[in-house]
């Protein structure tokens, strides 16, 4: 990289001889290594999938450093990214998954967390530790590839063939499966696709999405976008990662900042726009899980940055909760309780042409108030459907 000029970490690694080195940073955030490194670390379920598989080679989680668990990510990461040696489960040939296998040993996975004793063999758990470690995040999911014709299931790990897609699986109807505390109910795969077709329809780029259907579950799907047709490899950095932002801190960081960065990396106005659709839908659709993780940008070849496809888009809302009771990012100094004020200051900072917040705070607004249309269409149930109706922010700015 040095030799090439392409900065893969532009804000806090930039090209340099000199060594880098951040103790300030959070261990529980970070582990000990910069954001660059960090971003690549499995999260809570890929973490509890290589705890398990540790406890059958005789090891504890905490005997295996994070270095060890970059390694064990190896190849299989988001991004592009890889890391030598390579330890884990060895690539899989072309075999076909069984997706309610997988939903099986999540569950279990997720259930005893602590227990040795299991009902799979090693080669079972070996499939969905080939999936399930490197996709990120804390609720559980598969890295795979699909063909949408034969509707097969294959390790996304591996080159799966002719007519294979790459996708992230988000499995539904799993035990003890959830994020801050929050166990997710089944059908929470159809929420999320409600939403994002909700989001495009509000001009909010996303990759396509599906629901993989099958006895009775609906997992969410959707296109891999760090992944280039034939499967070519697209470098990416969460805002976490870029600015070594720490995505435990509720309210330490604002959407301001979000466009301050997008800036140093010469994104153009357009990206800016878009950004601040996405965070006004956030604010409208409530989805208040909206923290510096769950923002990303992609580095081509040639070292340009772009604004990666919206994900995680979702209903996030828990009035009693210690997290999503609020915002994670605030705008204007507030994480709840906005108005159109807040809206106008923020995209003052911005930078965004006069009146333009209005525009589009009136767009998402319109499409919103349409949200059991596209809950009716997805088949929300009527109980989840009811309820996100009730707590929509539609009418608050």
């Amino acid at each position: 990289f040095s030799r090439s000029g392409i900065q893969i970490s532009p804000l806090e690694m930039p090209l340099s001889n000199q060594l880098y080195s951040f103790p300030e940073l959070s261990q529980k955030s970070f582990h000990g290594l910069p954001g660059l490194l960090s971003d690549s670390l499995p999260d809570r379920f890929g973490n509890a999938l290589i705890n398990r598989w540790l406890a059958r080679n005789g090891r504890t989680p905490d005997s295996f450093n994070a270095v060890e668990r970059l390694c064990y990510t190896g190849n299989r990461g988001m991004g592009a990214l890889e890391f030598v040696p390579i330890t884990g489960p060895k690539p899989s040939k072309k075999k076909t998954l069984c997706v309610d296998e997988l939903v099986r040993l999540a569950s279990e996975i997720l259930t005893n967390r602590e227990s040795l004793n299991s009902n799979f063999s090693d080669e079972a758990l070996a499939d969905i530790l080939r999936v399930g470690t490197s996709a990120g995040g804390a609720r559980a999911k598969a890295v795979i590839a699909w063909n949408p014709v034969t509707n097969q299931v294959r390790s996304g790990k591996i080159k799966a063939g002719d007519g294979f897609q790459y996708w992230l699986l988000k499995f539904d109807g799993i035990d003890n499966n959830g994020d801050k505390g929050l166990n997710d109910p089944k059908g929470y795969g159809i929420i999320e696709y409600a939403y994002s077709q909700m989001a495009k329809s509000c001009g909010i780029e996303m990759s396509e999405c599906r629901l993989f259907r099958e006895k009775g579950r609906s997992h969410f799907m959707t296109k891999r976008f760090d992944r280039l047709p034939g499967g070519n490899k697209l470098h990416m950095q969460s805002l976490a990662a870029l600015a070594h932002f720490d995505f435990n801190l509720s309210g330490a960081y604002s959407y301001e900042q979000v466009f301050q960065i997008m800036r140093k990396l010469n994104l153009p106005y357009s990206s800016i726009e878009q950004q601040f659709k996405r965070m006004v839908f956030n604010i409208v659709a409530r989805n208040q899980d909206d923290h510096v993780k769950n923002i990303a940008f992609l580095m081509n070849r040639q070292g340009q940055w772009s604004l990666a496809p919206a994900f995680d888009v979702n209903y996030s809302y828990q009035p009693d909760g210690t997290w999503t009771a609020r915002h994670q990012m605030t705008v204007n100094g507030k994480q709840e309780a906005f108005t159109s004020t807040d809206l106008k200051e923020c995209a003052k900072t911005a930078g965004m042409k006069q009146g333009q917040w209005r525009i589009i705070l009136e767009q998402v607004q319109s499409v919103v108030s349409k949200w059991e249309d596209f809950a009716d269409e997805a088949g929300v149930a009527d109980q989840h459907k009811q309820l996100i109706q009730k707590t929509l922010s539609e009418d608050t700015l």
